[in-house]
């Protein structure tokens, strides 16, 4: 496993991290805890030290998980978690501003469910792009840094517009972004300025939900309770979190046309040179996929020791994103 410098925050994470959306029993359908904890030991066994989770995976549950982690493993782990969208579920809606009483609450919750003093790094979760021009919502957070509640803060985003507002507040230390094969746009109009600015990235999203893998077939079913069914076509929330925002069947299709220029080999599989795609750009902190199963999470730290594509793969999947991809690319980007 190989380690680069979270931004401002000097940090030095492992280059593969670990999504946790999955861990909350959800969304990507049920998950045990005694699986997610084989999970998240296997993936620290491997060298990463970086977890990603929200309040909101689970309603706590991933955090909770991740909490209990904490308490068996002797290794140095750095969690970051994620509020906001808590409120708009529980209201039905988005609030008409936060509070400091909500972001209060939302805070010490995580830390009980982390069982923790401090948070590593909190981020907004893909909160409307009014609320992070006001720039109040960065000022909350600056509150509780002061506190020490938290350590560090950053932003999920949906969009490079929203990206651009956030690093325009010098306290904000991490961006997460979608950012895969099928979601290029990142690569020259958002990595170069948060180089300059050094904030780091932290890239969600890697496997286009799964499409990435190339296991799935056209009309593939989901489970009802699994967001790749409910949202395939951004019913419940932003599209682009499900699919990279790509309709499926047509997502399936170009999968082929990718896996057909990554060309893995041998015990080599597309999801792991997809991840490596995504490591090739310096300015990425660290890559988060997420895993269902122990042997995911073998395969996915394992992208860390591949060797950087060649150049001309990497012009290939440029020029099938700008032909065939980005138009079909729906929601917020």
């Amino acid at each position: 496993m190989k380690y680069r410098v979270l931004g401002k925050t000097g940090v030095k994470v492992s280059e593969v991290g670990v999504g946790t959306w999955q861990l909350g029993g959800s969304d990507w359908g049920n998950i045990s805890e005694t699986d997610a904890l084989k999970i998240l030991h296997k993936s620290v066994e491997l060298g990463v030290n970086f977890i990603d989770t929200a309040d909101v995976y689970g309603m706590g549950r991933s955090e909770k998980i991740i909490g209990k982690f904490l308490k068996e493993t002797k290794q140095v782990v750095y969690v970051a978690t994620k509020l906001g969208r808590r409120e708009w579920i529980e209201n039905r809606g988005w609030p008409a501003k936060f509070t400091i009483e909500m972001v209060k609450r939302d805070i010490e919750d995580s830390l009980r469910n982390l069982g923790v003093d401090s948070l590593f790094l909190e981020q907004w979760h893909c909160i409307p792009t009014e609320m992070l021009k006001s720039g109040e919502v960065f000022e909350l957070l600056e509150t509780f840094k002061k506190k020490g509640m938290i350590q560090h803060w950053g932003c999920s985003v949906e969009s490079i517009e929203e990206a651009l507002i956030c690093m325009q507040h010098p306290g904000c230390e991490t961006l997460q972004v979608i950012y895969n094969i099928f979601r290029q746009k990142v690569t020259k109009e958002l990595l170069p300025i948060a180089k300059e600015k050094n904030v780091g990235i932290l890239a969600r999203v890697p496997l286009a939900s799964g499409l990435l893998t190339g296991k799935f077939k056209k009309g593939h079913k989901f489970p009802e309770s699994d967001h790749r069914n409910y949202n395939a076509d951004g019913t419940a929330f932003n599209v682009g979190e499900t699919f990279a925002g790509v309709p499926f069947d047509k997502g399936v299709e170009i999968a082929e046309k990718i896996k057909s220029i990554l060309n893995p080999s041998g015990e080599i599989t597309m999801a792991q040179l997809a991840l490596r795609w995504i490591l090739d750009h310096n300015e990425i902190s660290t890559v988060i996929p997420g895993a269902t199963k122990v042997e995911q999470a073998i395969s996915n730290a394992m992208a860390s020791s591949l060797p950087p594509l060649e150049p001309k793969i990497h012009e290939k999947l440029e020029q099938l994103y700008k032909t065939e991809i980005e138009p079909l690319i729906r929601g917020k980007y």
